[in-house]
Parts: structure tokens; C-alpha cells; sequence
């Protein structure tokens, strides 16, 4: 019997499949602050208040999807994997989509404004971001095939591959954060400080972002190493 039917077996419904729903509405969260720095790089408050309002509804089921599969997880019987690297990285997925929440929630409440020279560094820098967490999507995308085959094989292979080119996409976005705070660096002379100050912190928090979904591929290579 293959791993992943003993799996639906014990606990009725595999819970694989409502982590990769999890997963995908966390990604859509971030996927959103694409549209959102294009609006508020266009001064477009309008826009990007209806695009917040979106990423914040992403994150909402992200956690009712996160409290659902929490309940439904078995304490007690044998699982193909321990219940316990699955709820880590059902946390770390989580984490996706509150830090899209947290960039689009300081952004919007303090009408944070970013200097021209920035705006296509910083639109580069939120994609980069955002094709991260999509990477890590595509990976937990496979988990389901990855209980059916044992852990092994083709299947194996072709995960560590993805979670390789999760890891180039998330280095890739340290490099665009260390050229974005140096041209940040030569222009905050001319701008008030508390504002050079938040939107320090907001790049630190698109760093972050893809520094989560980096995490998630980390949670499925201790899956594979079991």
C-alpha cells in the first residue's frame, strides 16, 4: 500500500491537500503586493486601500485554513511523516502571508510615499519576492507525490531541485536588498528622517518575505530527510 493511501486510511482525509489550499492563499496574499507598490509608487492611495483590503481577507482564511487543519491533524495515530514537521511548516506557510499583510498595513495606514529613484528597484525587489514564495508554492505543490512515492525516486529528485531554485530566487533577493538600502542610503539626506526610517523597515520586511518562503522550502527538506 503506498504511503500516501495508508495516510487517507488512518486519518480520513489526507491533510496535504488542505496545506497546499493553505499554502496557495498565503502565496496570493503576496502576489497581491505586486499590484499594491505599482499603485503606490503611482500615488494611487485609492487602489492600493482596495488591494490591502484584499491581501488582509488572504490572510484571514490563510488562518482559518490554519486553525482547520490544527483541529484535524491526528494526536494519536502513526503518521507517514511526524505531526509535528507538518505543523511547523504549516506555520512557516502561515508567516507568508502576515508579513504581505504587515508591508501593505504600514504602507497604507502611514501613506508611506517612495522617492522616485526608488520605484523601479523597489518594484523589482517585491517581485523577486513574490516569485520566491511562488517557488515555495510549486515545491509544497508536489508534497502529496512525494508521500505516494516513499520519499524517493524521481519524485525526490525533482523536489530538492525546486527547493535548490527556491534557494537561487531567495539569494537573488538578498543581492536586489543590499543595492536598494545603498541607494536608499545616498538619498535619506533629503528626506525626513521617521520617514527614511519605516521605509528601512519596509524593505526589511519584503527581505523577510521571501526569507519565509525560503524557510518553507528548509521545513521540506527535514520532511526529506526523515
Amino acid at each position: 500500500m503506498a504511503l500516501g493511501s495508508a495516510f487517507s486510511n488512518l486519518f480520513g482525509r489526507s491533510p496535504i491537500k488542505p496545506m497546499q489550499e493553505h499554502m496557495a492563499v498565503a502565496v496570493k496574499a503576496a502576489e497581491k503586493l505586486v499590484d499594491f507598490f505599482e499603485a503606490v509608487t503611482n500615488d494611487d492611495w485609492e487602489t492600493a486601500e482596495t488591494i490591502q483590503r484584499l491581501i488582509k481577507d488572504y490572510e484571514n482564511q490563510a488562518d482559518d485554513l490554519k486553525k482547520q487543519l490544527r483541529l484535524q491533524l491526528p494526536k494519536s495515530l502513526f503518521l507517514p511523516v511526524p505531526r509535528t514537521d507538518l505543523l511547523e511548516l504549516l506555520g512557516t506557510q502561515d508567516r507568508i502571508a502576515n508579513r504581505a499583510k504587515d508591508i501593505a498595513g504600514i504602507m497604507l495606514g502611514r501613506r508611506m510615499r517612495i522617492p522616485e529613484p526608488l520605484h523601479q528597484q523597489i518594484l523589482a525587489f517585491v517581485d523577486s519576492a513574490v516569485k520566491t514564495s511562488h517557488q515555495a508554492l510549486i515545491a509544497i505543490n508536489e508534497l502529496e507525490e512525494l508521500l505516494e512515492s516513499g520519499f524517493g525516486g524521481r519524485e525526490l529528485a525533482l523536489v530538492e531541485n525546486m527547493i535548490e531554485k527556491l534557494d537561487q530566487y531567495e539569494r537573488h533577493n538578498d543581492d536586489l536588498e543590499v543595492t536598494i538600502r545603498a541607494t536608499l542610503f545616498r538619498l535619506e539626506a533629503d528626506f525626513p528622517p521617521v520617514d527614511v526610517m519605516f521605509l528601512y523597515r519596509v524593505i526589511d520586511w519584503i527581505g523577510d518575505l521571501a526569507n519565509r518562503a525560503q524557510s518553507v522550502g528548509s521545513r521540506l527538506q527535514v520532511l526529506l530527510a526523515r
